[in-house]
């Protein structure tokens, strides 16, 4: 007779993963505005699941530390503190509105990151996220890659009951080609995703050996295709990154395997498609000359403008609206909105997060769960960097995914940590020793 595999924290998070990857986030519950997408209200209940979970449940005394959590808890404190300043001066009425939705999305996310860290029961429900993961990341790749060839949207025709369209989506180009962005607000936002995928479908070709090859390799091909094809320098500079860091911890062998990969694929890319070199070449060699470009260094002056009123805790997450300036930059914009103190907590929480990893990265001895940390080492460098090429705090797709996959390192830490070693128990007889060492035999 089977055994029937209940419902745990993998199953819920593979239905936010769903929510995230297929359903467009600019599809909202109407009464709840912009913070009615479903990935966000999805991650909301995975921090309620969490608070559930903790309550009247004792914290293990073998608890591996995680200074990335303890690094987190301090941002999240400053960003209350934000708000509590943004709303107790005077504000603009359009204005609070946008501040409330930027807590909850903080929430959101990491309410995930918490889930994940402490409720997934195993490192084999790991892998089965993990690959859940990269499925997910397929779908996008094919759905850009549709969007590339037939030069259409298609998203446009998604329609889901009860979720109503907060945006019309459009086709972006550059120098005569798509863009393509899948289910997300921006190709910007789909290139830094797509960067993020691609070291773990690495991760899932070379070590998911119970699946058939073409299957567990169909992935890592999809997602280079998209990423050549999606004319995105966040989609070329995350990819480049998130390998880069990789390669130091990958074995000889796969090394070479993904140099040969890459020589390959540009080899081909130029065969049938030259177009795309010479546009890629174009967006690196003339940028000073681009104004998406231009518009970001223009945006210093602005951007320090704001930070000399409000220094040290900004004016408020979510307060710097759109009309007033886009920075195409999320460091930037964090200046202005969380101040200096809150960018140094985040860049701490960065810090902590790739030491806390590295640290497992080294006590771990099978090689499977250590080419999987290291390829979310990969996953999150590229997300982090790709924060410096849009607001990423507006794009729920990005900060779900980064969040969901620092969950899954959050997991690891804590399913791979050795237990402590037990201490002699007092009642146990003392070992034989010198004759004066035993009671009542004391010459």
């Amino acid at each position: 007779m089977a055994v029937r595999r209940g419902v745990d924290a993998v199953t819920w998070l593979s239905l936010y993963t769903f929510a995230v990857f297929v359903i467009p986030s600019w599809l909202v519950f109407r009464p709840l505005g912009s913070a009615g997408s479903v990935s966000m209200l999805m991650g909301l209940g995975s921090f309620a699941i969490w608070v559930l979970l903790s309550i009247g449940r004792p914290l293990p005394v073998d608890r591996p530390p995680q200074p990335m959590r303890l690094v987190l808890a301090l941002f999240l404190f400053s960003v209350g503190i934000t708000y509590v300043i943004a709303m107790s001066r005077p504000i603009s009425r359009d204005e609070v509105s946008p501040a409330d939705v930027a807590i909850l999305a903080m929430v959101s996310w990491v309410g995930t990151l918490l889930l994940a860290g402490d409720a997934i029961p195993s490192m084999a429900r790991v892998h089965v996220l993990v690959w859940r993961l990269v499925v997910g990341g397929s779908f996008l790749a094919v759905l850009g890659l549709a969007q590339f060839f037939a030069k259409q949207v298609f998203v446009d025709r998604i329609s889901v009951p009860v979720l109503t369209p907060m945006t019309t989506v459009e086709l972006a180009m550059r120098n005569g080609l798509v863009r393509p962005a899948g289910t997300a607000l921006s190709p910007i936002e789909y290139g830094t995703l797509m960067g993020m995928l691609l070291p773990i479908a690495l991760h899932v070709g070379f070590h998911h050996r119970n699946r058939n090859p073409l299957v567990r390799w169909a992935p890592v091909m999809l997602i280079c295709m998209v990423i050549a094809a999606s004319s995105s320098r966040s989609a070329y500079l995350g990819a480049a990154i998130a390998v880069g860091v990789c390669m130091i911890g990958w074995s000889r062998k796969q090394r070479g395997a993904v140099l040969g990969l890459a020589v390959g694929g540009l080899g081909l890319v130029f065969l049938v498609a030259p177009r795309i070199i010479n546009s890629v070449t174009g967006m690196f060699v003339g940028a000073e000359q681009d104004p998406s470009v231009t518009s970001r260094t223009d945006s210093y002056g602005v951007a320090w403008f704001f930070v000399d009123r409000n220094p040290f805790f900004g004016r408020g997450l979510g307060t710097f609206l759109p009309k007033y300036r886009i920075f195409d930059n999320q460091y930037l914009q964090m200046m202005v909105s969380i101040g200096i103190v809150g960018v140094l907590l985040f860049a701490a929480f960065v810090i902590a997060t790739f030491v806390q990893l590295a640290r497992v990265y080294r006590a771990c001895e099978d090689p499977k769960t250590r080419d999987l940390v290291i390829a979310l080492v990969g996953a999150a460098a590229a997300g982090f960097a790709g924060l410096a090429f849009f607001d990423a705090f507006a794009f729920p797709m990005t900060m779900g995914t980064i969040f969901l996959v620092l969950g899954l390192g959050s997991a690891i830490t804590r399913l791979t940590a050795k237990p402590p070693p037990a201490a002699p128990s007092p009642e146990a007889p003392s070992p034989a020793g010198k004759i004066s060492d035993r009671p009542g035999l004391a010459r």
